[in-house]
């Protein structure tokens, strides 16, 4: 469940339009205004919603695909979201909170590189191309012009809310929100950076050296810590995932750490015997076709393969051999091949492969003792 569609906001919402979301569905929704069973259903997916999304770290792991509930999701009727934390968003907590830190992590960023298989079974360096925030570097992530400083809030007089009495269908409560002037800071940037309007931060394109660990796959992420988006106000930067993304390769597939190829061999080579040269991902190595060999027919090649990505070794080869029977054949070619189907009596085959004496049924019968 997308749970940015539940709240009905996009998916860069600051903190304060999750909440504001938040609020506005909890008075329409809640069990005390609403009893129906299906709205109290959406109470709770709203309430997990809001859960993942006021939490940076779980909001992080939703962003990346994870499951920050561990798999108590909406409608499970158990988010582990107290009816304490109910209350805070729902009425600010009371004023208790404090202002927000100007000073915040950066988000995580995420990347796909493409790798071919030679890359991916033996590890690789690669140098790839990423754009994120970093610290503004005219004022050093602090938001402000040359020789000067942020101020105190005169309308929440640095405390970063508004706080105010209003009746609810819980009575008279005392609420709280964010200062509508200081956006819940309780400080003002009067003289912000021309450069990067305030926020501390500015967007650039660099460069990053990824070292990829052989016998990689597609879908591994390599983490980087550090190399992700810039905090605000000089805040640490978050981390950067690298996902693997593995080019086909045009003679062997892979299944985990082993490969896997076909080779077509002629259907006289085959009777005969042969060895066929085959040029691995690191070596040449020699296929051995026995004499008589069938089509479907398959060779292992031990350690040939991938490196393992947790432990020592590599994987196997497996090749497939493909028997080609000839299409087309001139008049030579034909009557040695009926010289040889009368020598082997073959002008006639069946297609049956012959039973033993007595047949199935005599030999049931023998099975169980019987004359």
């Amino acid at each position: 469940m997308d749970y940015y569609e539940v709240l009905g906001v996009p998916r860069d919402a600051t903190a304060e339009e999750i909440k504001r979301a938040y609020r506005k569905l909890a008075r329409e929704l809640h069990p005390d205004v609403n009893p129906d069973p299906l709205t109290q259903d959406k109470f709770k997916d709203v309430t997990a919603a809001y859960e993942v999304l006021s939490d940076p770290e779980k909001r992080q792991m939703f962003d990346l695909g994870g499951d920050p509930l561990g798999g108590a999701g909406p409608g499970s009727g158990g988010t582990g979201f107290g009816f304490g934390d109910i209350m805070d968003a729902f009425f600010g907590g009371g004023g208790n909170q404090g202002p927000r830190p100007r000073v915040r992590r950066g988000q995580d960023a995420l990347i796909q590189v493409e790798l071919d298989l030679q890359e991916t079974a033996f590890g690789t360096v690669k140098d790839i191309t990423v754009d994120t925030a970093i610290g503004c570097p005219t004022c050093h992530g602090e938001g402000t012009a040359a020789g000067t400083d942020p101020v105190t809030c005169t309308m929440c007089q640095g405390r970063g809310q508004i706080q105010s009495v209003q009746r609810s269908f819980l009575g008279q409560v005392m609420t709280a929100r964010a200062c509508p002037q200081c956006k819940g800071y309780g400080t003002l940037i009067p003289h912000p950076c021309p450069e990067c309007a305030g926020d501390g931060r500015v967007r650039t394109r660099r460069t990053v050296s990824v070292k990829i660990p052989a016998g990689v796959e597609t879908g591994n992420r390599i983490r980087l810590a550090g190399e992700g988006e810039a905090g605000p106000g000089a805040g640490p930067a978050g981390d950067l995932y690298v996902e693997i993304h593995e080019r086909p390769h045009e003679v062997f597939s892979r299944e985990g750490d082993d490969l896997f190829a076909t080779l077509r061999v002629p259907m006289t080579a085959a009777a005969l015997g042969t060895t066929i040269p085959l040029a691995t991902l690191d070596d040449q190595i020699e296929i051995h076709v026995r004499p008589g060999t069938q089509s479907g027919s398959v060779e292992t090649v031990k350690a040939a393969g991938v490196n393992r990505l947790r432990g020592h070794g590599r994987g196997d080869l497996h090749v497939r051999i493909d028997v080609v029977t000839p299409s087309r054949l001139d008049a030579r070619q034909t009557e040695l091949l009926k010289e040889l189907a009368e020598l082997r009596s073959e002008e006639a085959p069946t297609g049956f492969e012959e039973q033993p004496r007595g047949g199935i049924f005599s030999r049931l019968k023998d099975s169980f003792g019987g004359k």
